[in-house]
């Protein structure tokens, strides 16, 4: 069974229009191993079982280079790196890193944006760009996003120039069941709920997919899942924990389908 290095980046430098999600990773842990909930996932694993997750914590002063070798390095120990972000522009030098392991890599992408702006506000490397980035450097051959709810003619544009499958809400069949050939990277931006399950992020974008939605396109989900993140959390727009805990649930499942035989 394949293991997983639980990694934290606690990295917002990228953020456009507020900060926050660097205080993220904590937040996901403590809602992780609360006493409130039981270690279980929903396919029966235990992941309090001992070796099968390996908490790295979180990493001191990331960036780019310290992301893709701290990723690069739990990839030689065997491991399968599942990362709590930070914004989404920690996608990029995560996939740098796989890209020496996984040539050929597909990626299931939940958010409510596509992230392909060519450079956002100036900033090739914005939380809106990395799957420009991840696409134009080969590092990923074949990119499906859902959840999508705020296409624009640039990114559609984008989209079209790098072969991407676009699954926009307004289009979503919940019943839908993802297949891939190749290994499986998951990029989870949280605002790809809707706000009523998720509050907790930023960019709020109503019309969202619901927790048990997600939950079954991954338990469906047919294809070896290799590595995931999960970015975009912001505590500051989390009174309640919700969101937290939301994050804490997609951990948990998410383990569960990189542990499934």
């Amino acid at each position: 069974m394949k293991k997983i290095a639980l990694i934290g980046i606690p990295f917002d430098e990228n953020s456009s229009y507020m900060r926050g999600t660097a205080l993220a990773p904590p937040f996901i842990r403590e809602a992780f191993y609360t006493d409130a909930s039981n270690s279980y996932t929903e396919s029966g694993i235990d992941l309090s079982k001992e070796g099968l997750i390996n908490d790295r914590g979180d990493m001191i002063a990331p960036g780019f280079e310290r992301i893709e070798s701290s990723i690069a390095a739990a990839l030689e120990e065997g491991l399968a790196p599942l990362s709590l972000g930070g914004d989404h522009s920690i996608t990029y030098p995560i996939l740098r890193a796989f890209r020496r392991f996984y040539p050929q890599l597909a990626i299931l992408h939940f958010d409510a944006h596509p992230d392909l702006y060519h450079d956002f506000q100036s900033n090739p490397h914005s939380h809106a760009s990395p799957f420009a980035r991840i696409m134009e450097n080969r590092l990923a051959s074949r990119l499906v996003q859902i959840g999508i709810r705020t296409i624009n003619a640039h990114q559609w544009e984008q989209a079209k120039q790098f072969g991407v499958e676009v699954i926009q809400m307004k289009e979503f069949q919940p019943t839908r069941i993802f297949e891939f050939q190749q290994p499986v990277y998951v990029s989870f931006d949280m605002d790809a709920l809707d706000p009523a399950f998720a509050p907790g992020v930023a960019h709020r974008e109503a019309g969202g997919l619901s927790t048990r939605e997600v939950l079954q396109i991954i338990q469906s989900l047919r294809g070896k899942v290799v590595g995931a993140d999960i970015v975009e959390f912001n505590p500051k727009m989390d009174s309640s924990g919700i969101t937290a805990a939301t994050c804490a649930k997609l951990l948990k499942e998410i383990a569960s389908k990189i542990l499934e035989e």
